[in-house]
């Protein structure tokens, strides 16, 4: 009787479904981790299990089940949409528009190859097998030729691929089915309005649309972004910096949802821009924790929107439905990369993740379904074949992977931008010390990566042409998110003794191999360094004492030469002296 009064309050649903999910992503997930299942099938898995097909459609019988299903699946898809936003957001950090230049080919050669022969050889083929007329065919085609943009980044993220050819590449074809989201949606409401509706205007009018809301995005970027998020760290520290990037986030999406667009497209331009900024390594910090949690309510909502009743009443006509979207998607997509792409292995890998449906063919079964223009059975029909494919996509991946492997592998074509970070200096703290350190630096042509966690010597080391970050080196994330794996050498001259010992500590716990050149106040503190990890340290007090004694000698008459070679016979003593304690009576 309990769950009965529970259920009569949508407020405590609301809280029960936020706690069933958190059983499923605390407890239910890691479990099947356990057992080497990949995240994103844990968490589909969990959606089907907790879903209103499996647990909630047998809660009457035993109503304690209610606490384990969820009751209401639409509340949670708006939070669900927020982890998808983040995850392009965070993509569009790693870009720069000079980037997606570069990948113009892939986007608009290999992406509107795949979708468009897809979409005209489903359609074609949902027209013979279900008897449908030209525009639900296509309707149909268009919504199963797109593949699942949060699944697939998702995976290469995870496996680091994507920054790898088959990254960039299946990143540029879902990039271009993302631009398709506001076409396909026209294309249905246009099909079923009354006659006389003119295609042209509806789709001048769209493109108008789209075309402002990005203007207004990239205006917005280029010449307010970069302030607001200065005085947020400024004024407020992260705390304000996180509030400012949510709404950068946000806002960014419904713009180009409020022109038709997709709501990832304008997620992604926002990463973009901000990624321009000295501000993206702090950002991406701050959000992955959110990205990842929202990602995975996300994938429980897609399982929760398979219908297990439909595929094991139909096996047979779901187990056909699923084998020809792949094959022919497989197909399509591997003879469209390999055409722009020329390598057999990229083609080969990316097919198999752009192979399975997207998350966009539940849109528009639903808008389709809900004007009348597919029959309510095949609308489920289809939707469980794409939700089934999408859940089989992991193990699409790794059979790519495999199939790839077993090949010659080839040369990264010259179609990407060859991005080497390899033998960078990164120069923790940009005070007086380090605006002098980089400045010799510079003048070698050697690649320097400055990160300070002061929002105003960050924005100096950027305006004077650096590649600055905002953030504290000492936190291991932000090591990596600067490429500590890549670097070359790593110098410290921030001001904070204890701070300086953790970041050294963090660097050699993540690069043992790395060289680590810091500053040091005293003996003491040289010493605490050493045993930290780095391998030169630069105590203070003996410079400023070897400058003294060298400004003493050139008074006494020392040409500067005979000096500077003095100064150098006592150095290495120095560094070598025992610190020692003088009191005030040694001294008389």
């Amino acid at each position: 009787m309990a769950a009965e009064a529970l259920a009569t309050d949508g407020h405590d649903i609301l809280i029960k479904d936020a706690m069933v999910f958190l059983f499923a992503a605390g407890i239910v997930v890691p479990t099947f981790r356990f057992l080497k299942v990949p995240a994103v099938v844990a968490f589909m898995i969990s959606g089907v299990l907790l879903g209103p097909f499996v647990i909630g459609a047998v809660d009457d019988t035993w109503p304690v089940l209610e606490f384990l299903s969820i009751s209401d699946p639409h509340s949670v898809q708006p939070f669900a949409e927020l982890g998808v936003l983040f995850l392009l957001f965070l993509l569009g950090l790693e870009f720069s528009f000079a980037k997606l230049w570069g990948l113009r080919r892939i986007v608009f050669g290999a992406g509107g190859l795949q979708a468009g022969l897809s979409a005209i050889a489903l359609a074609l083929l949902a027209a013979f097998a279900f008897r449908l007329e030209t525009g639900p065919a296509l309707v149909c085609g268009l919504a199963l030729a797109l593949s699942s943009t949060a699944i697939v980044m998702q995976m290469l993220v995870d496996n680091k691929q994507a920054a790898q050819p088959v990254g960039r590449t299946s990143f540029g074809v879902l990039l271009f089915q993302d631009i398709l989201v506001a076409p396909i949606l026209i294309f249905v409401a246009l099909i079923s309005a009354a006659p006389g509706t003119s295609l042209f205007v509806t789709l001048s009018e769209a493109l108008v649309q789209g075309l402002l809301a990005i203007g207004v995005i990239f205006l917005i970027g280029r010449f307010v972004l970069a302030r607001v998020f200065k005085l947020a760290a400024m004024t407020g520290g992260r705390e304000f910096l996180m509030a400012v990037t949510l709404l950068t986030v946000i806002g960014a999406a419904a713009a180009t949802a409020g022109a038709g667009l997709s709501m990832a497209l304008g997620a992604f331009l926002a990463g973009i821009l901000l990624g321009e900024t000295e501000f993206k390594h702090q950002t991406e910090i701050d959000l992955e924790p959110f990205k990842g949690i929202l990602l995975g309510l996300f994938f429980v909502t897609v399982g929760m929107s398979l219908d297990l009743s439909i595929i094991v009443s139909q096996p047979l006509v779901i187990l056909a439905g699923l084998l020809t979207l792949l094959g022919v998607k497989l197909l399509i997509a591997y003879l469209a990369i390999r055409f722009i792409v020329k390598s057999h292995t990229t083609a080969m890998e990316s097919a198999f993740f752009l192979a399975p449906a997207g998350e966009f063919a539940f849109v528009v079964f639903g808008a389709a379904g809900a004007v009348q223009l597919l029959p309510d059975v095949l609308s489920t029909q289809l939707s469980a074949i794409a939700g089934l494919s999408m859940t089989l996509t992991p193990l699409m991946a790794r059979l790519g992977s495999i199939l790839a492997s077993r090949t010659t592998k080839t040369e990264e074509n010259d179609i990407f931008e060859n991005i080497d970070q390899s033998g960078h200096v990164i120069i923790a703290g940009y005070g007086r010390v380090g605006q002098a350190v980089a400045r010799v630096l510079s003048h070698e042509d050697v690649k320097l990566i400055i990160v300070d966690k002061d929002p105003k010597l960050s924005s100096l080391a950027k305006n004077a042409g650096y590649e600055a970050y905002l953030g504290d080196a000492s936190r291991p994330e932000m090591l990596k998110a600067i490429g500590i794996a890549e670097a070359s050498l790593f110098i410290v001259t921030v001001d904070l003794p204890n701070v300086v010992i953790n970041l050294v500590s963090n660097v050699r716990k993540l690069r043992p191999d790395i060289g680590v050149l810091a500053r040091a106040h005293n003996f003491e503190h040289a010493n605490r360094l050493t045993e930290a990890g780095a391998n030169y340290v630069v105590p203070e007090v003996i410079e400023t004492g070897l400058q003294l004694a060298g400004a003493a000698l050139r008074d006494f008459g020392y040409d500067g030469k005979t000096a500077r070679a003095k100064l150098e016979l006592e150095r290495p003593a120095e560094y070598h002296r025992p610190e020692e304690t003088v009191t005030p009576a040694e001294t008389s």
